[in-house]
């Protein structure tokens, strides 16, 4: 019963109460804009106001702080500036974070036609028109450029100010030298320009942000160096953007020497014919590219396909020969060689040093040059950051092409001392060239690929090699092939503005391709068939030492250089490779280290590049 009279008492009480706060607040809060007209048409007409986007709010939902009409009338209570945040509350948050609220450029600033703003639905050249009440020297530039002749002419697809500095969380472009600076040139231009169905309608080149990540400015870009390398507008400008047949554009042919010179200062007439957006998929606007990265590709794939398999039947068989020979160890069938383990030299201090050479060089080259060749990867910005930087991982990686080029040189001379000095070797020319201490391919290796076929394939005994097998022969002869592509192309792309003197531009591209590519052949070669060959295979695992301290035992010598050890052994010379004293305990300790950290690194380093290729994240 007590609920029953409480409702209807609430009731009485709920519309009481709505009647009297109604008429409070039409006596004193409410002012219709026409009553506010009344004493301020000096400041905006009532249909002027009304025609606005504010108009239906009316007056006090800006001058809320106006709550008694008399008083305001009387002079006691004056407004206070409106706080546009109680409506416009991202706009606000957008504008306290940006450059204008640093330099006390407020909202009336730019909106002080507050009264009377009309919606802009979009149209650039509205949005643009405010900008230029205080940018009017860059908006006069912006105005006669492709995009703001586009703008005015309709196009809302076309860049206006609002497009790279947005309408209200505007940023500091920051000072030349600033990372931010050299940033905001490149990512700006970007946000329209990655848009390929924008582009296309448009008909603009729809490759440009793709061709400029690949190249080495737009990597470094990725990698977190802008202010190292060459952004859009280092080369485009800002806002002076007109077509390359304009005489007014940085990319008019005259001009493109003045252009590229900015960084290359000995830019020249046949530097600047470098493709800065060349498509290598692009087979009929750059034949060139595309017929080299084919080429590449071609012998890419082939390689890794060859001795990929070549590994896998090794590794199989390998593991099969293991077990048959423990399980005849086990019957007590064992083959016992009297002084198994007697120490034989197989390598001097000599090829020992070129071989550590080889590996910090390699290694050096490797971390520096993968994170370039995924910098979309995260994994590729903390590498980067780990070696000091772009410019630190830059004297890193030539520094380990100079220790490459020497131990070239190194190779070169031992090789023609070997050919022509007949002390070294008594015998004819051709005989040392295609003979058993040659690592000249010969028809040998032939035969001893067949035989090693048919080991795998459990159709004939493993064969016996001499001093060089033909997978080693193949990475000496890989190293000279290396030299002259990577290192050639290498070479170029150090000093490019010096080769682009007697060279065109567009052999750079060529370079680029070649450098990478073959860079990428390289790495994946030695870290996957080279350590299989020499350190995973299982007679081997988990690694032969004998290139670290030059020795292997009796046994090592008859099983796997059984020709070798015959012929030494029919010439008589087997006493002069015997090595009375095994190299020290302190030596081994410190080079088997060293050994095994450069495996883990190069192991590490490929499954990084795996992990990229399944991201699908490999960039030329």
């Amino acid at each position: 019963m007590r609920k029953l009279v409480f409702f209807p008492v609430l009731l009485l009480i709920t519309l009481c109460s709505s009647h009297v706060l109604a008429e409070i607040h039409e006596t004193h809060l409410v002012a219709s804009p026409e009553s506010c007209l009344m004493c301020h048409e000096d400041v905006v007409t009532a249909e002027g106001f009304a025609g606005s986007v504010h108009g239906p709010n009316g007056c006090v939902a800006c001058h809320v702080d106006l709550v008694d009409v008399e008083r305001h009338m009387s002079g006691d209570l004056m407004p206070q500036p409106p706080m546009c945040v109680r409506c416009h509350k991202v706009e606000t948050a957008e504008h306290y974070a940006s450059v204008h609220m640093l330099s006390g450029i407020d909202c009336s600033s730019c909106h002080w036609d507050i009264h009377t703003h009309q919606p802009w639905a979009g149209d650039k050249n509205i949005a643009s028109a405010k900008c230029a009440e205080c940018h009017f020297d860059t908006n006069e530039v912006w105005q006669e450029s492709s995009h703001g002749q586009a703008v005015m002419a309709g196009n809302m697809d076309s860049a206006a100010c609002l497009d790279c500095h947005n309408l209200h969380a505007i940023n500091e472009v920051g000072q030349p030298g600033d990372p931010g600076h050299w940033e905001f040139h490149t990512e700006a231009c970007m946000k329209c320009h990655a848009d390929r169905q924008m582009m296309k309608r448009n008909n603009v080149m729809t490759v440009a942000v793709s061709s400029y990540l690949s190249s080495y400015h737009g990597k470094n870009y990725r990698l977190g160096y802008p202010d190292e390398v060459a952004g859009c507008a280092d080369c485009h400008t800002s806002h002076a953007i007109f077509p390359s047949n304009d005489p007014r554009s940085t990319l008019y042919p005259e001009n493109l020497i003045g252009t590229c010179g900015a960084c290359h200062s000995n830019s020249s007439a046949q530097f600047v014919k470098f493709y800065s957006h060349g498509d290598m998929t692009d087979r009929e606007s750059y034949p060139i590219l595309w017929w080299t990265f084919v080429s590449m590709t071609t012998l890419l794939v082939s390689t890794f396909a060859v001795f990929w398999v070549h590994s896998l039947f090794w590794l199989f068989r390998g593991f099969v020969d293991n077990r048959q020979k423990h399980r005849a160890m086990i019957a007590g069938h064992h083959h016992v060689i009297p002084d198994a383990h007697k120490i034989y030299r197989r390598f001097t201090k000599t090829h020992i040093f070129l071989h550590l050479l080889v590996i910090i060089s390699f290694l050096l080259l490797s971390m520096t040059g993968i994170p370039l060749k995924f910098a979309d990867q995260e994994w590729a910005k903390v590498l980067m950051g780990l070696l000091g930087g772009a410019p630190m991982a830059a004297d890193l990686h030539r520094l380990g092409a100079v220790i490459t080029f020497v131990y070239f040189g190194a190779a070169l001379f031992m090789s023609a001392k070997f050919l022509f000095y007949k002390l070294e070797y008594p015998a004819e020319f051709f005989q040392r060239l295609f003979g058993p201490e040659s690592l000249c391919p010969n028809l040998r290796d032939i035969r001893d690929v067949t035989a090693m076929v048919r080991w795998f394939l459990f159709l004939g005994p493993k064969p016996t090699f001499e001093r060089w097998t033909y997978w080693e022969k193949f990475d000496f002869i890989a190293v000279f092939w290396g030299m002259f592509a990577i290192g050639g192309s290498g070479l170029m792309l150090w000093f490019p503005e010096f080769f682009a003197a007697f060279l065109p531009g567009w052999s750079l591209n060529v370079a680029t391709i070649i450098h990478s590519d073959e860079a990428l052949l390289a790495t994946g070669f030695i870290f996957t068939v080279h350590f299989f060959n020499t350190h995973g295979r299982p007679e081997k695992f988990p690694m032969d030492f004998v290139i670290f301290n030059g020795e292997l035992s009796k046994e090592e010598f008859i099983e796997e250089r059984a020709d070798q050890w015959k012929r030494y052994e029919e010439a008589g010379i087997l006493d002069q490779y015997i090595k009375e004293k095994p190299s020290g305990i302190t030596y081994d300790f410190i080079i088997k280290t060293f050994g095994f950290l450069a495996l883990f690194i190069g192991l590490g380093l490929l499954v990084l590049m795996i992990y990229a290729f399944l991201l699908g994240g490999h960039t030329h």
